[in-house]
């Protein structure tokens, strides 16, 4: 349990106060970071392809395993719940604030790592919800991505299923965002 603690760095393993501290703000670093890049990609994207797509035929990738179509959701994945946007806009928005929250005790990289694709597809999505029409906290997001088969999403949405993604893995590996590892 030592050398896991000492090859992930969990405050435990450092005898210097001033070590984990340090530690910790480097993680946060990198959790704001990495959010900042996922939501600037998820914006940027987004109003390319709002100027450059928007009312055109889509844009065939891959042959037919891919194109790029605009297209607006009000809803959450898949479509669904397009009447509950004022409540998809309020849990986004309790996300970032429960993932700010934790920052604080974040002393492990994938940890931030997680959380920063989780804060920055969540800011995204919510750019969208209070910004786009039609209107204040109603707004439809802009998703674009339209693999064959299945449901068109947006950059954000890539961030959120891949931290998400990321998050269950570490749960599984018993790895806490504190860096502490512990057994079930």
């Amino acid at each position: 349990m030592a050398e896991a603690e000492r090859i992930i760095g969990t405050p435990e393993a450092d005898d210097d106060a001033a070590v984990p501290a340090e530690r910790g703000r480097r993680r946060i670093a990198v959790l704001f970071a990495v959010a900042a890049v996922a939501y600037l990609l998820d914006l940027g994207s987004k109003l390319l392809v709002v100027a450059k797509l928007e009312f055109h035929e889509p844009v065939r990738l891959l042959g037919s395993a891919l194109e790029l179509r605009v297209i607006r959701n009000p809803g959450a994945a898949f479509g669904v719940g397009t009447a509950y946007t004022v409540i998809f806009t309020i849990i986004a928005a309790a996300v970032i604030a429960v993932i700010a929250r934790l920052a604080r005790r974040l002393y492990s990289l994938p940890w931030a790592l997680a959380l920063g694709l989780l804060l920055g597809g969540a800011l995204g999505n919510l750019t969208d919800r209070i910004f786009r029409a039609p209107g204040l906290f109603e707004g439809a997001v802009v998703d674009f991505i339209a693999p064959a088969h299945f449901a068109v999403f947006n950059l954000a949405d890539s961030a959120i299923t891949c931290g998400g993604i990321l998050v269950v893995l570490l749960s599984f590996r018993g790895l806490d965002p504190d860096g502490t590892l512990h057994r079930n």
